[in-house]
């Protein structure tokens, strides 16, 4: 039976040309980077050029790139990082009510243990922050404002480089999680976002797991969140994963300056989706349906529950997902449908599909055919089909 893999945004398949510039370094180049003889210095040669690769495509010095082991790693160390590093200047954290998860129990750590108080600033009903609200949150003791460039489980694109001009006027660090806009949205430089930190990694846009970036404009200095040796500019502690480092380069220069994720192809499937989708009475559209991700799409479906809706398309093939995949097996009502105040009688699940550059029309019609039986049965109480 066929595979129908519309769950992009919780990972990609590794690039073949991405695979290929690492592989020498799973063979040959295997040094240390810190070691001092000549495999070491081969291993240190081919970091150094990573960084500058990076360093060239976001248009910033090469010492503004800190190499983490992912995305969750990167949010956590601009987070408690800066936070520590500027607590003596205010302890008081912005951050909004959809945030991954990387960030929201990074921000609720730090209420609960080391004395800082959090603003969750609202969003509206398609998931938008207000700058407005940003504005009037800001305090004489705010330090670090941190909001995604685009939502994870309803694809909502935020005001950042509002937000973060906002930001820069009032002498306060601005983050942001863009761990979902690389590769889909347009990217120019990491100016762009007006952050003093940006946080990616490259298994969203067909590179690498296990590694990860963090943008830290100078001269902002975060305190290490690791302890150990004095990698990465005694910003990250532990031997760098020079292949994971390699791919991510890649991986960048290939897929972020021109989008991986084709826009206008994705935008009229996930168009096509929409419009199906609103002929299954229990599916509902939750979102913007114009400031937002163009290869995601997210639904309230009513009378049944995640887990059982998601076990369904996968017995017809269908990879879906119900919200942030860092979240998978709860059944507790996503915190992105709270915050849009959405869950109403605690009967609805969240189900979103995000597509990827080889989606194709023909699989969204195998989809939304799919999902209008299985819906129809879940709702029943009919047991699944096994699958074929």
């Amino acid at each position: 039976m066929r595979t129908v893999y519309f769950d992009y945004n919780a990972t990609t398949p590794l690039d073949p040309g991405v695979r290929a510039s690492m592989l020498p370094f799973l063979e040959d180049i295997w040094g240390n980077p810190s070691s001092v003889h000549h495999i070491g210095r081969h291993a240190r040669a081919a970091l150094d050029d990573a960084r500058d690769r990076v360093a060239n495509v976001f248009q910033c010095k090469p010492s503004e790139v800190v190499f983490t082991s992912g995305g969750t790693e990167s949010v956590n160390l601009a987070i408690l990082g800066t936070a520590r590093a500027l607590k003596d200047k205010g302890r008081h954290l912005i951050t909004s009510a959809i945030e991954h998860h990387a960030v929201l129990h990074a921000c609720d750590y730090l209420a609960k243990n080391e004395g800082f108080s959090v603003t969750h600033l609202p969003v509206d009903a398609e998931g938008r922050v207000s700058p407005e609200d940003l504005q009037r949150a800001l305090r004489p003791d705010t330090v670090l404002v941190s909001l995604m460039a685009a939502n994870n489980e309803i694809g909502t694109v935020q005001p950042v480089a509002e937000s973060g001009a906002i930001c820069r006027v009032r002498g306060v660090s601005f983050h942001t999680d863009a761990v979902q806009w690389f590769g889909k949205e347009p990217f120019h430089n990491i100016a762009q976002f007006n952050a003093d930190l940006v946080s990616l990694c490259p298994h969203k846009f067909h590179g690498p797991k296990g590694v990860g970036v963090l943008y830290v404009r100078s001269p902002l200095l975060p305190d290490s969140i690791i302890f150990g040796g004095s990698h990465e500019n005694e910003r990250r502690a532990g031997t760098e994963n020079l292949a994971g480092i390699i791919g991510l380069a890649a991986a960048l220069e290939r897929f972020v300056p021109k989008p991986v994720f084709p826009p206008d192809h994705l935008w009229n499937l996930t168009r096509d989706l929409i419009e199906a989708a609103r002929q299954i009475p229990s599916l509902r559209f939750t979102g913007s349906q114009t400031q937002r991700l163009a290869n995601t799409t997210a639904f309230l479906v009513s009378g049944t529950d995640s887990i059982s809706l998601l076990a369904a398309l996968d017995l017809e093939g269908i990879c879906a997902s119900a919200g942030s995949a860092c979240s998978a097996g709860s059944v507790a009502p996503s915190h992105v449908v709270r915050a849009l105040g959405l869950e109403e009688a605690g009967d609805q699940a969240l189900l979103r599909f995000s597509l990827g550059r080889d989606s194709t029309p023909a699989e969204v019609e195998l989809a939304t055919t799919a999902l209008r039986a299985i819906i129809r049965r879940v709702q029943s109480g009919q047991q699944p089909a096994k699958r074929r």
